[in-house]
């Protein structure tokens, strides 16, 4: 935890250092598509006067853009080291060539990873009349983290509120008058080796890391409206290996978790079902899927195409009818694990309960009256926030998670690393701390 610390801090001071310069990189890392964006700066570096996922905002623009398919990725996670190397050098040469500019640094989103969430407490009295610096430091150190066990890495650690003396849901408590100041913290772990493949695979392109960020969260914070980040909501973003969801609520997330299915999981059906070429199952869900079935589509027949050279089997046709059939079981199968997630995450208790769909596999038509009856919520198709300079190509739901990383990358929010912590107050000192009071009780 403390190399993790540390390697959190090093890596933000990296991207403070690349927005001076004026240009990163972002990279998402997916299971079916590889996305990076070059970024432009203008030079105004955000600065640290401010906790919220709005704090010192900085404008941007998008002068490079490019996308390639994605190799060795499976659910999210890196499988194939040297196919994943070749893919991100392709993304990334291509981005740069259109942005006419070396970039050396990238901030990179990933999904999958088995995430969990944790709410953490901490409470400390104030050490002068107001609150400084410090004392944030210390009350965010003062925040227990729990035993998650072996090979989990904290990949974000944000305070979601806090409270001075009985007045709760502060954002910035600091030059405020109190004597005790607390917090709650939203803690995510994920698997560590994920990470660390990841991180090895970015220096293999010739690629300094400038900071991670889950695909759950970065989605949620371009598809989700700001009064929808303010009131409660839920983002379940439907890439192709896997679909993550976030919870939001007063701007901060508060929970995200991974479903291992998404939309490369309807191809293989499709391919499967009708004895199909993923090529070909890919596009015929494209060009014909759906989920809800009308009588119509007993009579609208599509051309399943092939190359095997057996003409009779080349030419056979199936019913749109057939098709659905074959789509709409693994996308119940899909948001009945998703309603799992949500129901163990307490979202019946929020005060609004949206949910916004969200990633390529959310274009699926009649998608969003099926998820409203699942999940039995307001449900609507989320695309991502417009940003500037950005391709109309990279303006879909499939590019959720690239442009919330934009986002993120320009005003990230203020997380337990970006506060000078008292090293012996580290989280995950609970050893040290048994050792400690020994000494002074015995």
């Amino acid at each position: 935890m403390i190399e993790l610390y540390e390697s959190q801090r090093a890596m933000r001071n990296m991207r403070r250092a690349a927005m001076q310069r004026g240009v990163v990189a972002i990279l998402d890392v997916g299971s079916s598509k590889i996305a990076c964006l070059v970024l432009r700066f203008d030079g105004t570096d955000p600065s640290d006067d401010g906790i919220g996922s709005l704090a010192g905002q900085s404008g941007f623009r998008v002068i490079g853009a490019a996308t390639t398919r994605s190799r060795g990725v499976r659910f999210g996670e890196i499988h194939s080291m040297s196919e994943t190397e070749r893919a991100i050098r392709t993304a990334v040469q291509a981005a740069q060539k259109m942005a006419g500019i070396r970039v050396d640094h990238v901030i990179a989103a990933f999904s999958g990873a088995e995430p969990r969430s944790y709410g953490l407490a901490g409470q400390v009295e104030v050490m002068g009349t107001t609150v400084d610096e410090q004392d944030v430091a210390r009350v965010l150190s003062a925040c227990d983290a729990p035993d998650f066990g072996h090979g989990r890495e904290v990949l974000h650690a944000q305070p979601v509120n806090f409270a001075l003396d009985h007045r709760s849901g502060l954002i910035d408590p600091r030059g405020q008058i109190g004597n005790e100041l607390s917090c709650d913290m939203h803690m995510l772990t994920v698997d560590a080796q994920a990470i660390q493949n990841l991180a090895y695979c970015v220096k293999r392109c010739d690629l300094e890391l400038a900071g991670l960020a889950s695909s759950a969260y970065v989605s949620g914070i371009s598809a989700l409206v700001e009064d929808e980040q303010e009131l409660g909501a839920a983002c379940i973003d439907m890439g192709g290996g896997a679909t993550g969801l976030s919870i939001f609520i007063k701007k901060h997330m508060i929970y995200a978790d991974t479903v291992r299915m998404g939309g490369d999981h309807v191809t293989s059906d499709i391919s499967m079902g009708l004895q199909v070429p993923m090529a070909t199952a890919e596009r015929i869900k494209t060009f014909y899927g759906g989920v809800v079935a009308t009588g119509m589509d007993d009579r609208e027949m599509i051309e399943t195409g092939g190359e095997t050279g057996d003409w009779e089997h080349d030419r056979r046709t199936v019913s749109r009818a057939e098709l659905i059939g074959i789509m709409r079981p693994r996308v119940e199968e899909i948001l009945e694990e998703v309603r799992v997630r949500l129901d163990v995450a307490g979202f019946d208790h929020l005060p609004s309960q949206q949910i916004v769909l969200t990633g390529a596999a959310s274009q699926i038509p009649g998608l969003d009256g099926l998820a409203s009856k699942i999940l039995g919520q307001q449900v609507r198709l989320g695309r991502p926030l417009r940003v500037h300079g950005l391709p109309q190509a990279a303006t879909g739901p499939g590019f959720a998670s690239a442009v919330g990383l934009c986002l993120f990358a320009a005003h990230p929010q203020d997380e337990w690393w970006d506060f000078e912590l008292p090293v012996d107050r580290l989280p995950a000192r609970s050893l040290k701390r048994a050792v400690q009071w020994f000494r002074e009780n015995w």
